[in-house]
């Protein structure tokens, strides 16, 4: 007989005094479908389409320049590095629980009210906790037509409806947005500039989208790609005027740290609050908070950052577009170049990975005749530029 854990209350156990090689043999059987299974996971877990990230080596290629993940080329601040590894000095210790430190820091570069700042493993994490907390089975999540894939596969973990809203020239449309909401609307997602598109829209249409929601619908600003954009807050402006707009921001672009894993959000001190109850209390290690505090304090490597994105992005896409390549144009750290068709942006993927360059199929994201490609350093700016002129010459021959 085996008790029932926390109940005291005896069941037979039809594996008990079986090999351990039986009971296995047992549960074989039962995914094989000869029996349904008794443990099961939450209806739509099954559904959800597992995220690809993008691919980092190329079978029978030894170097490889990975410009599938919009990983900055230069790498964290040097300030960032050294504050890594003084922490590491103390990994036996939890970290902090309240993230004072980073919130600080963040605070005080912004002009944000660090009351008001919340930590997770990147922003993703943050996305799964707005998800977790305001949206469930019965409730819908709204996003742009070729947004963040992440919006829907946190929509359906906590049991609702992801809905997409159709885009205009792969521009996310208010207009659209606003019509998509409806009484079961109780998030709306929009990352601006946008993944995979590298496209944005004006603070202006983000106002007017906010101030369209009913009052228990909150309007979500992915902000990821923000610090590439001259003269742009990311949405915080109207955060800060509002009850119902979030911005949530990482330091996995620009500040080179998607290793550690570390994002933050901005949002009313009733959103803090509410995700804050669903937040692990040490849900950020102690390296990735000691060293994203100190890459957000060199706001001097962050602008040379900026500064030598801004001239290889132009200068590829301009490349490429020569070539008879277009793109959109993109304020992040990556173009969308478009194909003339999906069997071309395959074959043209296929045809750098010879090369050991690999960049970003977003076929996914509803664009098979794209490609996303990654601003890289000179080195992979030229490649990239070398090897499709090649690639459209043998295309035309």
């Amino acid at each position: 007989m085996q008790e029932v854990a926390g109940r005291g209350v005896p069941r037979a156990n039809a594996n008990a005094g079986k090999p351990f090689c039986k009971a296995l043999e047992v549960a074989r059987t039962c995914e094989q479908g000869d029996e349904p299974m008794a443990i099961t996971p939450q209806p739509g877990i099954s559904d959800i389409a597992l995220y690809q990230g993008g691919d980092a080596h190329v079978d029978g290629v030894n170097r490889v320049i990975k410009l599938s993940s919009n990983e900055n080329p230069l790498g964290p601040s040097p300030l960032a590095r050294a504050a890594y590894l003084e922490a590491a000095g103390s990994m036996e210790v939890y970290p902090s629980s309240d993230h004072a430190g980073l919130r600080a820091a963040i605070a005080e570069v912004h002009g944000l009210d660090a009351d008001r700042i919340i930590c997770g493993a990147g922003s993703d994490e943050i996305i799964s906790f707005l998800c977790t907390a305001y949206a469930g089975p019965g409730d819908e999540v709204l996003y742009s037509e070729h947004g963040f894939l992440m919006y829907p596969i946190s929509a359906q973990v906590a049991g609702a409806t992801p809905v997409t809203a159709r885009e205009t020239s792969r521009h996310a449309n208010v207009d659209a947005l606003i019509a998509g909401v409806n009484p079961d609307t109780r998030l709306v997602f929009v990352a601006n500039p946008n993944n995979p598109t590298g496209t944005m829209i004006p603070v202006d249409d983000l106002a007017r989208l906010a101030e369209a929601l009913p009052d228990e619908c909150l309007l979500v600003i992915d902000g990821a790609y923000a610090e590439y954009v001259d003269d742009y807050d990311g949405g915080a402006a109207l955060v800060a005027a509002r009850d119902n707009v979030v911005m949530t921001r990482t330091f996995s672009k620009i500040f080179g740290l998607g290793g550690l894993r570390v994002g933050w959000a901005y949002a009313p001190g009733h959103v803090i609050d509410t995700m804050n109850r669903v937040r692990g209390p040490f849900n950020v290690s102690a390296p990735g908070l000691a060293a994203a505090e100190a890459a957000m304090r060199d706001q001097d490597y962050v602008a040379s950052c900026k500064a030598a994105n801004a001239r290889w992005r132009d200068w590829l896409a301009a490349e490429l577009d020569g070539l008879g390549l277009p793109s959109d144009r993109s304020l992040a750290n990556f173009i969308l170049v478009q194909f003339p068709d999906e069997d071309a942006a395959k074959a043209a993927d296929d045809w750098l990975r010879k090369f050991g360059l690999i960049v970003r199929r977003v076929a996914g994201y509803g664009l098979p005749h794209c490609l996303r490609i990654t601003v890289g350093d000179e080195d992979a700016c030229r490649s990239i530029v070398k090897f499709m002129s090649e690639f459209q010459k043998g295309a035309r021959a």
